[in-house]
């Protein structure tokens, strides 16, 4: 291992460099799963199960806790998300040796509160710069006839990625470990913890507003007078019906229904209301 790896790793650790080196390969198919339910979350378990069975060695209840915690809905921009593991990491392992003073759910809140703004790091240098760049240098080439023009590309817009990959795991790893010291000592992890859950709010209500289009086009006549029944849900609460909606669907899910299920009951629900002039 390089110097580098091992000055990120305590040597008193559970986690070794060698841990991490496990993760970092594993984190490469973190896409593979890719689903509208958990989004990368599997592929994120599944890449720091080697950090979280050293840290939770002959502990099998914790580990899997830890399994379960890391399953949840997870996306980022594929570069940054081995920077989040080291982090998440590194949260297990304080969590593990705090004897229960650190709630376990400031680590899913934390992940969730940096995935979109390294998602937006991300996507602007690795598809707005890289991408292009590689590309303007490596059509040149091929232009030309040669093979070189694909062989550019690849490097040129890998090269980068990889290196942001390994560095940011073990950065995110060295930092997550001292950030969790320090937070636990002062007393404001609760604090962070509290504003991460704020930020996931306003994310999810702006995904709702932003995404979910359900309106009422039903109209009810008494006498002359006309009454529009979205103009008045509008007054009431703009996206009323939306978050209704969500809310319903989020309640029937924590009643352990299949996705499934409740995709075929939206979309005949949805069908039958839509032929009532409902929505």
């Amino acid at each position: 291992m390089s110097k580098f790896t091992e000055s990120c790793v305590d040597p008193k650790s559970n986690v070794t460099s060698k841990d991490l080196m496990k993760v970092f390969w594993r984190q490469f198919p973190i896409h593979a799963t890719m689903n509208y339910e958990r989004m990368q979350g599997m592929g994120f378990c599944n890449a720091v199960i080697p950090a979280l069975r050293k840290i939770y060695k002959d502990r099998t209840e914790d580990f899997k806790a830890a399994l379960a915690r890391h399953m949840n809905a997870f996306n980022c921009t594929l570069a940054m998300a081995p920077f989040i593991m080291g982090i998440s990491i590194a949260m297990e392992e304080q969590y593990a040796k705090s004897d229960g003073e650190i709630d376990p759910a400031a680590i899913n809140q934390v992940k969730s509160a940096l995935m979109g703004p390294l998602s937006g790091i991300g996507d602007t240098f690795f598809w707005g710069v890289f991408r292009v760049v590689a590309a303007g240098i490596g059509v040149t080439f091929a232009l030309q006839g040669s093979i070189l023009g694909a062989i550019v590309f690849l490097l040129l817009f890998n090269l980068p990625n990889l290196l942001v990959r390994y560095y940011g795991l073990f950065i995110g790893y060295k930092q997550g470990s001292s950030f969790m010291e320090k937070m636990s000592k002062t007393g404001q992890l609760s604090l962070i913890t509290h504003c991460a859950g704020i930020v996931g709010v306003c994310v999810i209500g702006a995904m709702i507003a932003l995404n979910v289009g359900i309106t009422t086009p039903f109209i009810a006549h008494i006498g002359e007078t006309e009454i529009i029944f979205q103009d008045i849900f509008d007054q009431l609460l703009p996206k009323f019906l939306p978050l209704v909606c969500t809310l319903g669907i989020y309640g029937v899910l924590r009643k352990n229904v299949k996705s499934t299920t409740l995709l075929v009951a939206i979309a005949l629900i949805g069908f039958a209301l839509g032929a009532i002039g409902l929505l």
